[in-house]
This record gives structure tokens, sequence and C-alpha cells, in this order.
């Protein structure tokens, strides 16, 4: 099968004939209908590994104190010996897609081939042929909906979790600040739930879309954010 894979040192991109994955207990594989591409994620990957090797360390100094923490313990060799693995390392884009059962491990039984499936999971939900994953990474896709739309599955939790987190009440004012996926997920879930909505952007498209979604109103950010707020809640903010 073929899956898009990015070498970690240059950042190039490439597809690559790889394996076909097989089912082992409490997996499924899946072969991919649709596979959702995050633009803001995988253009950071990308940028991050066309950066030299002290842009790097600029960007991740959590990474740069792993490593002094692997000197101390191993030493200068070892420590160094394992940064050029990492580096030529190929790393799998995707995590979020949709397809069709094609093998259930021993204990995935709550599925079978066939089934229309929406799948999540960094490492597992990747740009490929087929794909396999835990069984609690994966849902049936209810009837009606397309391969298209279940493949945004995991933004679709991410911005669930975010709601879930902020455990707003009915009836109560949000500011969903950011109109990008999540924030027009975010804006959607939150209008069930019996909120007020408003939305802050820099983009004058992404306000306009809050707007057509749902979103009670929607400023830029260069406007006077803070007397909307006011006029959004009577005064409270």
């Amino acid at each position: 099968m073929h899956q898009l894979v990015q070498n970690a040192r240059t950042g190039q991109l490439q597809v690559l004939a790889v394996p076909a994955p097989h089912a082992k207990s409490g997996q499924l594989v899946v072969r991919n209908v649709a596979s959702l591409i995050s633009a803001g994620t995988e253009r950071m990957a990308l940028d991050f590994a066309q950066k030299s090797l002290a842009g790097k360390a600029k960007e991740r100094p959590d990474l740069v104190r792993q490593v002094l923490e692997r000197v101390k313990r191993e030493g200068i060799a070892p420590a160094l010996e394992a940064v050029r693995e990492k580096l030529e390392q190929r790393n799998v884009l995707g995590y979020s897609c949709a397809g069709v059962v094609e093998q259930v491990g021993r204990g995935a039984e709550e599925f079978a081939a066939g089934d229309r499936v929406a799948c999540a999971g960094m490492g597992y939900a990747s740009h490929a042929e087929a794909v396999f994953v835990p069984k609690n990474l994966a849902v049936k896709i209810p009837d009606g909906v397309s391969f298209e739309d279940a493949a945004y599955v995991t933004l679709g939790a991410i911005a669930l979790q975010g709601v879930r987190v902020a455990d707003v009440k009915l009836g109560e004012a949000v500011a969903v600040i950011g109109l990008g996926l999540l924030g027009q997920l975010s804006v959607q879930l939150l209008k069930a739930n019996g909120c007020r909505v408003l939305g802050v952007d820099l983009d004058p498209s992404k306000i306009r879309l809050a707007q057509e979604l749902g979103a009670d109103a929607a400023v830029a950010r260069s406007d006077d954010v803070l007397a909307a707020v006011a006029a959004f809640t009577d005064g409270q903010g």
C-alpha cells in the first residue's frame, strides 16, 4: 500500500510503498476513503522539519532539555546518536480519517468487516491507503453521513472536549477567539448547548462564516473587542 511520510531532517514529503497493516488484538484495519488534511498542524510540522538544527533547537527548547538530560545520564556520544536516529526517522502525517473496516482483531468484535467507520489519532489515522487503529479510536459512521464529513471526527471531538471542559451553561455568553476549523465547530456546538456566542478573528471571511453558522455576533481582532464584549454582555464583560 502507499502512505504519505515526511523526512524529519529535511521536511521532504514522499509517497512510499509500505507493508499493509494487519489487525492485532483490540485493533481494526481500515481501508481509507477520506483523510483530513489539517492545514495548521501539518504546515507546522513541515516548517519545523525544514529548519536547520539550530532552528529546531530554538523552536523546541523542550527537546533540547531532553537531549541535555540524556547527555547527563548516558554521555555525549549516545545522546548524539539518538538525535541522529530521530532526525532520520520518517514521520507519518494525518490524524483523522474515515473508511471501511477490512480486518477485525480479537477483542474488537463490536465492529465487522464492511462497517463504515471514522478514525482518530496521530500515528494511527494517517494519510495512507489503509490504517490500523485501536477500537477505542474508531466509531461507526451513521447512515446519511458521508466519508468526507466523517473524516472531521477528530476535530469535532477536540471542539466538543473544549466545550465540556469549559462547563458552559444554558444561556451563558461565550467568546470564541480564533475562528479556524476548531473555532467554527466550537461556535456550532456552543449554540447547540444553548449559549450566546461572540466570535473573534483576524480574517473577515471567517467572521462572516461564523455568523452564517450561528454566532450571535462576531468582530475583527483589529476592532475594539473589549467594547464589543461589553455590548454583547450588557456591560458584564
